[in-house]
Order: C-alpha cells, then structure tokens, then sequence
C-alpha cells in the first residue's frame, strides 16, 4: 500500500520522483550500519548536495535551484518516508534565511555559491546553552568587539552537526543582557569559520544520545571571529534567528510527516499479509483502528504543512500555522509510530525491521526543535488572547 500525494504540482511530484530515486541508493542496512556504529551519513549527505538539493532555497544569482520552501519541504518529507534522516543535513535549508534575508551582498557572494557546491557545508546552528534551553534571550556566550574581531567565550549544546560543519551560524550577546532595554536586544549573529575556529579556541564534545544525530556540546574559548562575518547589525540578531523559525518549524513538520508515512505504511502491509489464528491481523479492529487514525492525523497535519507553506511563501504571517503544523505532524509521526510498534509486535524491537530505529528517531520532534508544551503556549498568547505563561 502506498500512500497518495497531495497534488502539488508537476514541479514537486518530479522532485519527490527524484529524492525517490536517490534514496534507492541507501538501504535499511546503510542505515542500520549507521545507526550501530553512530556514524554521520556522509555519502548520503553529498549525495544530496551533488544532485543539488541542499541548494534548493539557494536564488540561482548565487548557484541554487532558487526553489520554493514546498519544494525543500517535499525533499524532506521524501527523505523520511523512504525510511531515511533528514537531520543529518535539515539545518542547511532553515538557517540559509538569516544569510539570505540579512547577510551582505559580499557575504553572500563569498558563502553562498560555496554552498551551493558542496565546496562548503552550513550545518551547524549555536544558539541553544545548557543554562537557557529554549529561552533564548537568557545566552551567555559573549562575543566582545576588539578592533577588527570579535572574541567569542561562552558554550553552546545540542549543537548537531557541528562536527560535519564548514560553517557554523552562532547568535551570541554582545551587549550585557541587563544593560539593554529589550531582553532582546544586544543578540547577534556572526558566521563562524569553524575551520579557523578549531584552531584558535573552539573545542567540540559529541553527546551519545538516544538516536543517531550527531549532536554535540561547542565551546568557545576567546574565538576570534572577523568583524566582517557579522550578520546585518550589531545587536538585532534575535530577530533574525525569529524571522526563520517558520520556516524551521515547517520544515521539520515535513518530516514529521513523512516519517508517519513510512510507519503507516510499512504497519498496513504488515498488518494486510501476518496471518495469526488463520486470519490476517489487519481483519481485527483493534489493529486496524490505530493506523487508521494516526493516517487521519497524518492527513490533517499534512494539511496544515501545505497551509503554512503557502503563507510563508506570499510573506504573510505564517506563526500560527506553522507552529500548529509542527506540532500535529511530531504527534501524527509518533501516534504513527506507536501504532505500528504495537502492529509488529517483537518485530517492531527488532533491528532488521528498522521500526525501533525511525521510532527513536521521531520521537525527538516531541520537544525538538521546540517543545509541544511552548507551542501550546505560543498558541494560548498569540492567537487566542490569554495571559503570558512563562
């Protein structure tokens, strides 16, 4: 049984066919070996990159396909849906705003093409601290203006990919948060040569988590970084880290569902064919009613992902229906998940099958890369009105 796509035009469906194609290339047990050994997908990654994927977002003035963000989604939801992971390379298509939407046109000229080539990788993004978590405004990593640098002490986590990174996206204070008016302001953005940095006082721990995603710890120990990898103006990084998460939150929202997909799918196979007391499990409602509604939730999330989709792409405010679309996908991939656990049975714990695998991995968007409790919080303020949680 396979899945129907929603129509989104010849462009998309030929894109999906692509992703398709390339994903052939990488087995289960490509991803299995990874798994085991907690190795990042190198191959796949340039893969992607060759055939110009990560460069999807990328305008062709600078080297990309100049594409839309539902063309970036559909690479990402095919991606997960063919029982891969797209967080191995996610990063590259949601921080590229900050750069596109701010950088100077020298620093795009210089990164950008790179990027779009593969010469460069933009996967690192540090922004989150261990004393701050999602509060962003709390950071304390300082970069502190010296003539024609920046010098850079502090610590960031959860940094993922920051070992398999050219390029890393860093926000850190450069006023004192209680010298300014707004907790806000004094943030900002610089882009960090982490080539250089990790020979002047930069230092990466990896951090084993529950599933295979590179993730790490990053300090900053007087970095310096070139006053000129400063993004737009001194102090107004906060609001353009902001001006992305839209698109983050629909991005991962795509995999999100994709992910659903793949567990949908390989649980009504396997439900269909199993024969236990001379029938086949799938006949019993008790096995059919689970997929059956986590499909259901799949399809509304899906909806809601499209919705946000075309809202960010005419530059309309997209906040509700993006963070609305991340948390109906995290939920429809993991009751998704659930149910075909439940299908499978011993199976579903057994490596081969890859169910246990994809079950970690998608059980991460419950509280990344923001926590379903924050956009219940997010929604309750901002578009119902009510008083202001935390």
């Amino acid at each position: 049984m396979a899945i129907k796509d929603i129509d989104q035009g010849e462009d998309i469906t030929q894109i999906r066919h692509g992703i398709r194609k390339l994903c052939e290339s990488f087995t289960n047990e490509y991803w299995r070996r990874l798994d085991r050994e907690s190795s990042y997908p190198t191959e796949f990654v340039r893969s992607l990159s060759d055939a110009g994927y990560l460069a999807v977002l990328i305008p062709e003035a600078y080297g990309g396909s100049g594409l839309s963000l539902a063309a970036a989604a559909a690479i990402l939801e095919e991606i997960q849906r063919a029982g891969g992971n797209g967080g191995a390379c996610h990063a590259q298509m949601y921080i590229m705003g900050a750069l596109l939407r701010h950088g100077s046109e020298a620093q795009k000229l210089r990164y950008l093409p790179a990027i779009a080539s593969g010469e460069l990788r933009l996967q690192a993004f540090g922004v989150t601290e261990p004393t701050s978590g999602t509060d962003t405004t709390s950071i304390k990593t300082f970069a502190r203006r010296e003539k024609d640098h920046y010098i850079v002490r502090g610590q960031k986590v959860w940094t993922s990919r920051a070992e398999h990174s050219d390029l890393m996206l860093l926000l850190a204070r450069t006023t004192p948060k209680e010298a300014v008016a707004k907790r806000t302001d004094g943030i900002s953005v610089f882009i960090v040569d982490m080539r250089e940095a990790l020979k002047g006082g930069m230092t990466i721990k990896p951090i084993r988590t529950l599933m295979n995603h590179a993730t790490t710890e990053v300090f900053f120990d007087d970095v310096r970084i070139p006053a000129e990898n400063l993004v737009g103006e001194e102090g107004k990084g906060f609001r353009y880290v902001l001006s992305g998460m839209n698109a983050e939150r629909i991005l991962i929202a795509a995999e999100c569902v994709g992910d659903a997909k793949w567990f949908i799918e390989k649980a009504s196979e396997y439900a269909s064919n199993r024969v236990v007391f001379d029938r086949p499990i799938g006949q019993n409602q008790g096995v059919q009613f689970p997929i059956a509604r986590a499909y259901a939730q799949m399809r509304a999330a899906e909806l809601m992902v499209r919705q946000a989709t075309i809202l960010f792409e005419s530059g309309q405010d997209c906040g509700e229906q993006a963070n609305i679309a991340k948390m109906l996908a995290a939920d429809a991939s993991w009751a998704a998940a659930e149910a075909c656990v439940q299908t499978h049975g011993g199976f579903g714990f057994a490596e081969e099958y890859d169910i246990e695998r994809k079950f970690r991995e998608t059980r991460l968007y419950q509280v990344a890369p923001i926590s379903t409790n924050l956009i219940l919080s997010y929604i309750a303020e901002h578009v119902l009105g009510m008083p202001r949680s935390y």
